[in-house]
């Protein structure tokens, strides 16, 4: 018999790569979907539409996959949705058709689903002291964003972007094979058997819920427009060519996933408020100079008209989405601190409802993304639009937590005041 620690770490890795895998499958069409863009001779809107497809079904089954996760357990769930996807990943190899990349698309997307299933399934294995960090660690499965940047241009390059989906398959496969070998399960973590599917969704009446589904709509949404968005960016901003501009683009994707186990242990430390707050500070700051578009401007001046030149390299446009991606890797984390802090025996629920309207954010922007450019001609438009949203999400917050949080130390000095009296 393995030992509790034992079994703790064997589950907290093993969902941590298949959720990996699943994440760079789901991020694929970042990468693919630039020669099939070219292929088929789509517009921006209808890149978008073709990249956020498989977000679309990966979001909207996250809230059915934590419910069956929590009535059946992880590891079966977790293992079933790998196998579901396998045979999806190949037939895109073989599609021709814009419509049948899409419905492949809708299919392949059942793997961002993995994200309800696992944060819960490991959530449960560990005390409440430690579920910040473990939770982080598993959401650094993020990186496979990144991994999909490294991998899959090499392959486009070498064979085609055809052979991408079937390698991925293949991984696929075996990823569940091992998961199913090498995790466990405990009987103990399940919810009632008479626990009823209106008991479980009673969570939605919660306004705290859907203050937390806004916060990750952006922390967790936006990272997903934006690696989804990146590669392509690079390539129309800045002329790079399609290697180049996927490693440019996992300065935003990497840090923006391996350092959520970080962000777990702050929210650990100091708790989820703190470092959401700082996290949507940072991030608007930061979005703000990546809004400014590239501006010539003459000025009249003594000696005659001067032309001036505003706009960010390569390398200033990537430190800021560096920090960017740092600062959304720290709130992923923070905001599901919220959830295992506030809601220990309903995470899988929660974490559905909220993984659901995150994911639901990944999938409207890219399109908002396509069609910005597309109707302004602006590339940094997308930038405008997610500082719009964080400035939404700070304003909630204030309204919502830091005002009533000040109001109660307030009453307090003057209670205590008053007991001195």
């Amino acid at each position: 018999m393995a030992t509790q620690t034992h079994q703790q770490i064997a589950v907290l890795t093993m969902s941590t790569l298949a959720f990996t895998v699943c994440f760079a499958v789901w991020m694929m069409f970042a990468v693919i979907g630039i020669p099939i863009k070219e292929q088929l001779g789509l517009n921006e809107t209808q890149f978008g539409l073709l990249a956020a497809t498989p977000v679309l079904t990966g979001s909207l089954v996250r809230l059915p996959l934590g419910m069956l996760t929590d009535k059946y357990g992880g590891r079966s769930v977790f293992f079933a949705l790998m196998l579901s996807t396998v045979l999806p990943l190949y037939l895109i190899g073989q599609a021709r058709e814009f419509w049948q990349f899409l419905l492949l698309g809708l299919f392949v997307g059942l793997a961002g689903g993995a994200f309800s299933v696992g944060i819960s399934y490991v959530a449960r294995w560990f005390g409440k002291a430690r579920q910040g960090l473990a939770m982080g660690i598993f959401g650094a499965g993020n990186a496979g964003a990144a991994l999909t940047k490294f991998v899959a241009p090499s392959i486009v390059v070498a064979y085609g972007w055809t052979m991408v989906p079937t390698v991925y398959a293949a991984a696929m496969l075996v990823m569940a094979l091992l998961f199913w070998f090498l995790t466990y399960s405990d009987p103990a973590h399940r919810v009632s058997a008479t626990v009823t599917v209106g008991e479980q969704l009673r969570a939605l009446k919660d306004p705290r819920v859907w203050r937390y589904c806004q916060y990750y709509s952006i922390v967790f949404g936006g990272y997903v427009a934006l690696a989804l968005w990146m590669t392509k960016y690079y390539v129309a901003e800045y002329g790079f060519d399609i290697r180049i501009a996927a490693l440019f683009a996992a300065a935003f994707s990497l840090p923006g996933g391996v350092l959520r186990a970080f962000g777990g242990w702050l929210a650990d430390r100091y708790g989820a408020h703190t470092v959401t707050w700082w996290v949507l500070w940072v991030s608007l700051v930061a979005l703000f100079f990546l809004s400014y578009p590239r501006t010539d401007f003459v000025v009249h001046t003594v000696d005659g008209p001067r032309t001036f030149h505003i706009g960010l390299s390569a390398w200033v446009f990537t430190a800021l989405l560096f920090v960017v991606g740092v600062a959304w890797a720290f709130g992923k984390a923070s905001v599901f601190k919220y959830i295992s802090d506030q809601y220990p025996h309903n995470i899988g629920v929660i974490s559905g409802i909220v993984g659901l309207m995150g994911g639901l954010g990944g999938f409207i922007l890219p399109i908002l993304f396509g069609a910005l450019v597309d109707l302004t001609g602006v590339r940094s438009s997308v930038f405008m639009l997610l500082f719009g949203i964080i400035w939404v999400s700070l304003m909630w917050m204030y309204w919502t937590e830091v005002r009533p949080m000040a109001a109660a130390r307030e009453r307090q000095r003057a209670a205590a005041g008053d007991v001195l009296e």
